[in-house]
């Protein structure tokens, strides 16, 4: 995870994006010996300019912002850090710092972390935990009968209903996918192969006609 990082103009810059959602989170500083610690720790420490210090983001709210992955760019003066956050980012309350629609939009990656988040949290009334103690059978269950309830409003030819039943669908197959820990990066990676063989074969039918 350890990259080679110029220190000698003086603080490099950090990014941090999260690692589920490719949201960018926040923009902090670092010096040799913020950088160092973070690599030892896991958890994202900067150096803040106003505290002339070393700072560990979180170290007061407990938001820690856990270290995946550490990418310089092409001049080792700038650092990419992907990170799963323990909470909100942003020291407003927001998950990002970038305050926009960009970053309130609602992504499909965001089901993970949520359903990670619900499942353990103390929340007595959670669905989400309800569903997990009972097992795959139960969700798979459930899983079905939601995508069922799609066929019915697709030929039912009722909109509304089916942008509604889908949301569960994809609700129900995050949990399905939590409780077999299969992590959703790896549905991505089997798409993104599909995508590539698909664009590769429309080439090569493109080279035929051409010929």
């Amino acid at each position: 995870m350890s990259e080679r990082i110029d220190f000698s103009k003086g603080l490099v810059p950090v990014i941090l994006q999260h690692n589920q959602t490719d949201d960018v989170l926040m923009l902090g500083y670092m010096n040799e010996e913020a950088y160092q610690k973070t690599l030892e720790e896991g958890k994202v420490t900067f150096y803040s300019r106003s505290k002339q210090r070393l700072w560990t983001k979180g170290e007061t709210s407990g938001h820690f912002q856990n270290v995946v992955s550490v990418q310089a760019d092409c001049d080792q003066d700038a650092i990419l850090m992907r990170i799963i956050p323990q909470g909100p980012t942003c020291h407003t309350g927001n998950q990002s710092c970038f305050n926009n629609e960009r970053a309130h939009h609602f992504k499909v990656q965001n089901l993970r972390q949520t359903i990670h988040q619900s499942a353990n949290s103390n929340k007595s009334n959670s669905y989400t935990q309800y569903l997990l103690k009972e097992g795959i059978d139960k969700i798979s269950k459930k899983f079905g009968e939601e995508a069922f309830e799609v066929v019915i409003g697709a030929l039912k030819d009722n909109r509304e209903e089916v942008i509604s039943e889908t949301s569960d669908v994809m609700y129900h197959l995050f949990v399905l996918l939590h409780s077999l820990d299969v992590p959703f990066t790896e549905v991505e990676q089997v798409l993104a192969q599909r995508h590539q063989k698909s664009n590769n074969f429309k080439g090569g039918r493109k080279d035929i006609k051409e010929r």
